[in-house]
């Protein structure tokens, strides 16, 4: 069977990996994420998703075995900008100003190296987000548990910041970090199922 490298420190990725069945190796793959710039959100979160795989696939090469590597990147697009983690907490609270009542789109790159065959599939899934209208008061107090500090688009759907959010269109999975859907469909092209990677 083969067995899935999750490219990415990220807690919720893992764990909604998890609570789908799959138990992935985590490897962080250490990239330098200012090292993408000027190209369109979507872009931009695909880019970092195929730098972070090629950089964990690269580490493997010599024992590659049946692995399989994912890279996940997630920006919020807000006025055609990419908004990835805020640099800290005064950012974090004009971020939120500018988002409350509004909507963004969530994107996430994704991209899968089979280590047995060398082949990749990639692509980027988008779910758009409507933000409650919050008060000042309530940004402060969300901005103060640290939790925008560490996320894509300073909000978190599955933590403090779900009640902030009124809505989305398309994958739930994808806001988190880490779409199965499309996860499955990468599998697909890669002559790979989905169920062989539940452990």
């Amino acid at each position: 069977m083969p067995h899935l490298v999750l490219a990415s420190a990220s807690p919720a990725r893992l764990a909604t990996l998890r609570s789908a069945g799959v138990e992935p190796e985590v490897i962080v793959s250490g990239v330098d994420e200012s090292q993408v710039d000027g190209v369109p959100p979507a872009e931009l979160a695909l880019q970092l998703a195929e730098l972070k795989a090629a950089a964990v696939a690269t580490r493997l090469a010599d024992d590659p075995g049946d692995r399989l590597v994912l890279g996940c990147d997630s920006v919020l697009e807000l006025d055609g900008v990419a908004l990835g983690k805020p640099d800290d907490a005064a950012e974090a609270t004009v971020r939120w100003q500018a988002m409350r009542g509004r909507s963004g789109v969530l994107h996430t790159g994704h991209a899968l190296h089979d280590l047995g065959t060398g082949r990749v599939a990639a692509a980027t899934a988008s779910t758009t987000v409507h933000f409650a209208d919050v008060t000042d008061v309530e940004i402060a107090a969300y901005v103060a548990t640290g939790e925008p500090l560490y996320v894509a688009g300073a909000f978190t759907i599955d933590g403090r910041g779900g009640a902030f959010v009124r809505g989305i269109e398309g994958d739930h999975h994808n806001v988190v970090g880490i779409s199965l859907p499309l996860l499955r469909e990468l599998l697909a092209e890669l002559d790979r199922s989905w169920v062989d990677l539940w452990s």
